[in-house]
């Protein structure tokens, strides 16, 4: 447990509280998360999912602006979803695409748990594009991957950042109630 892992961990669940209440002030929280968990990832040698900061800092930089031109910055966002052959296409690229990631960083580096790493990391991208874009399968995607990182960040002897998973899956349960009751109202 370091001073790194603990700040990163309060922004980490700053920023998923206010995107379960559909707030757009949860992405300065979430780029200082990713921003801080990059360094942590890698000085673990984790590096799938430091990779994957630098996605989650642009992403969320979109996030902002699609949420703001959707009117966010006025109201809580419109949600929507994905069509059955979407949901299917959507998890096709994720095990492809895990697997080949996977692969290649257990081949070319010293990864630790390289394709655990990178089943978290590419279904975090899938998921994060899901949320930029208001689908509410966003969140089961999170429930899933929240569960996978949580044994991954303890095997690692990260456990502030396992707890911080813990709670996102709580939230990430909570968001996905509270985005299908959106939906139905």
């Amino acid at each position: 447990m370091t001073i790194l892992e603990t700040i990163a961990t309060l922004c980490g669940l700053a920023n998923i509280v206010l995107l379960v209440r559909r707030s757009i002030w949860n992405y300065p929280f979430g780029l200082a998360t990713v921003a801080l968990y990059a360094q942590l990832f890698f000085r673990q040698k984790l590096y799938s999912d430091a990779l994957l900061q630098i996605f989650f800092f642009a992403i969320q930089m979109y996030g902002w602006w699609a949420w703001w031109r959707a009117g966010g910055a006025d109201h809580a966002i419109k949600v929507a979803r994905l069509t059955p052959a979407a949901r299917l296409a959507w998890v096709a690229m994720i095990v492809v695409l895990s697997m080949g990631w996977g692969t290649m960083m257990a081949r070319l580096t010293d990864a630790s748990y390289p394709v655990w790493d990178a089943i978290v990391a590419v279904a975090s991208i899938a998921a994060q594009i899901l949320l930029a874009r208001r689908r509410i399968e966003n969140w089961v995607l999170w429930i899933l991957i929240d569960v996978a990182a949580i044994g991954l960040y303890a095997a690692k002897g990260l456990y502030l950042t396992t707890g911080l998973y813990a709670a996102f899956l709580v939230l990430s349960v909570g968001g996905l109630l509270a985005w299908r009751r959106a939906e139905r109202a």
